[in-house]
């Protein structure tokens, strides 16, 4: 299935049904009158949803109305947990090479996890509004997924049983402000920004071939002003997502609708390019000694894609401008 939800006052939206070509949708709030509801409910609510798919792909939904994506939030508009990993060690590597940083113990067999702010995600065309360009602003491409109930200590089998979507994210950062931040030991706050989806949401069944051993086999393009800056693909992931979350239910219970995202998709061949501006100018740093790319500047416009072999934006397309917002004119 493809899910999404409308935008509306009510901060949840509408969850809605995606037809497989994208054209057409059909309201599902019958079922499940938002995507939480659905999460929270899914073994009374699933096979309901599966059939409104199947009738209309089938062309059998009278009430069906063409989509139009600006009209969509963030498949999950907010989430009780938002938990974000960094799977991909080559990312990890460049950093540290680049910044002269001890190796962290373990990293490859512990995946890292920080808990960011899920209340309130950004739909795939939404501005980047900053306060400050000096902030060092960043956009990260990711893969996600979002579960089930996972009782704690649970195996990373069942816990891969228990991923109901999968999503296309850009984890906004603002890097100026990541180091002071990183040095006290208790990960960020002000250094991430809202975090923005592209507009479906899939059931690891509709990725089909590119769903595999809790990984996302497609490239992720990214695009900066119109140009490639990256494709990395997400099968080179360290750890599957099933085995990060694993990793943290060991200690906690994960409730219906968490969100767990990949950290940057990088890959260590590097014609592939990179999903971030810090990792190009890690690269930079290590090669000539010194950062050269800039961060983005007001305007600015990113993009970031996962096409299958049809040529198919499967997720549906993030695209975003750098807005700066003058404080001053708050209360």
């Amino acid at each position: 299935m493809k899910l999404a939800s409308l935008r509306l006052p009510h901060p949840d939206g509408t969850l809605i049904i995606i037809s497989e070509d994208q054209r057409y949708f059909v309201d599902a709030s019958g079922i499940a009158p938002t995507l939480q509801f659905a999460l929270d409910n899914w073994s009374l609510c699933v096979q309901g949803l599966e059939r409104l798919y199947a009738e209309l792909n089938a062309g059998n939904v009278k009430n069906r109305l063409p989509l139009n994506v600006e009209e969509l939030g963030a498949p999950l508009p907010r989430s009780w947990q938002w938990l974000d990993g960094s799977l991909f060690l080559n990312h990890g590597h460049l950093m540290q090479q680049a910044f002269h940083l001890d190796p962290i113990a373990d990293a490859n067999i512990y995946p890292l996890v920080y808990q960011g702010a899920g209340d309130s995600f950004l739909a795939g065309t939404d501005d980047i509004v900053v306060a400050d360009l000096k902030h060092g602003i960043d956009f990260e491409g990711e893969f996600g997924v979002i579960v089930d109930h996972i009782p704690m200590g649970s195996s990373a089998e069942f816990a891969k049983s228990k991923i109901r979507l999968v999503v296309m994210l850009n984890d906004i950062s603002y890097r100026a402000l990541g180091p002071r931040e990183m040095k006290t030991g208790f990960g960020f706050v002000q250094a991430k920004g809202s975090t923005a989806f592209a507009p479906f949401a899939l059931t690891p069944d509709e990725l089909g071939e590119y769903w595999q051993d809790g990984r996302v086999c497609l490239p992720l393009q990214v695009k900066r002003n119109g140009e490639v800056f990256g494709e990395p693909l997400g099968q080179e992931m360290h750890f599957g997502f099933h085995e990060l979350i694993a990793h943290v239910a060991q200690t906690r219970t994960i409730k219906a609708g968490t969100v767990f995202g990949s950290g940057t998709v990088s890959n260590a061949d590097p014609a592939r390019g990179q999903a971030c501006i810090s990792e190009l100018r890690a690269k930079e740093m290590i090669t000539a000694g010194a950062a050269q790319t800039p961060f983005m500047q007001q305007d600015e416009i990113v993009t970031m894609n996962a096409f299958n072999s049809a040529g198919v934006s499967i997720f549906g397309q993030i695209s975003q401008r750098v807005t700066v917002q003058n404080l001053s004119e708050k209360p």
